[in-house]
């Protein structure tokens, strides 16, 4: 196996590994050759997996991220999805680790952020992960094992910190202390009434003016 250096470095990723696979979701890359060469560009997203009460997806750029210039490494992201019915001020908190398998040992290797545990999603940054996730050189190793048959699979856990979005609420008011009111209508004459209904006279009860 290469010497991969598990320490912060400079892309300020902290990397471990773990026997246990990602809690939340997992994708599997099958000819990676191809998938260099269709979204180089644009990386490839994955399909939508929830999480904390959210829609989530994997952003993946196999040759590094373009916009950022980024080469020579991979570069990952986890990314928000369906914010279409939150408020303009939504914002999440998320502690997340993004996974690549070893398939030569069955465990993976776990990426976190070394210098911010909690990343804040909003309106303006829907995104957040790594530019440089591992080098290209060393995931096409094949002494690696996360590279295996044109194959490989990464995967995430998310885990909602702390949440800020309009909802469906109440208010509950102090009220004023209840008075019984009592009144009486006499009807006269009730065998000749003919019309079809009467109305009382205005009576008074908690500040307000009311009939029968």
């Amino acid at each position: 196996m290469a010497n991969l250096n598990l320490e912060k470095d400079v892309s300020g990723v902290l990397r471990s590994f773990s026997d246990s696979p990602p809690t939340h979701y997992s994708v599997e890359i099958q000819f990676f050759s191809l998938l260099i060469e269709k979204y180089s560009e644009d990386g490839y997203e994955s399909k939508e997996f929830e999480a904390g009460g959210y829609k989530w997806k994997l952003v993946f750029h196999p040759n590094g991220n373009k916009k950022k210039n980024v080469k020579d490494h991979i570069s990952l992201y986890l990314a928000i999805a369906g914010t279409d019915s939150l408020d303009s001020s939504w914002e999440v908190y998320v502690d997340f680790r993004l996974f690549l398998l070893d398939q030569n040992k069955g465990n993976y290797l776990v990426f976190e952020d070394a210098l911010i545990k909690k990343k804040c999603f909003h309106g303006a940054m829907r995104s957040a992960g790594f530019d440089k996730l591992i080098p290209l050189e060393d995931f096409t190793d094949v002494s690696n094992g996360f590279l295996v048959d044109d194959t490989c699979v990464f995967g995430a856990e998310v885990f909602v910190c702390k949440e800020r979005r309009t909802g469906k609420g109440e208010c509950l008011a102090r009220m004023k202390e209840a008075s019984v009111c009592k009144h009486v209508w006499k009807v006269e004459k009730f065998s000749s009434l003919g019309a079809e209904f009467y109305d009382s006279e205005p009576f008074t009860a908690g500040d307000y003016n009311w009939y029968l």
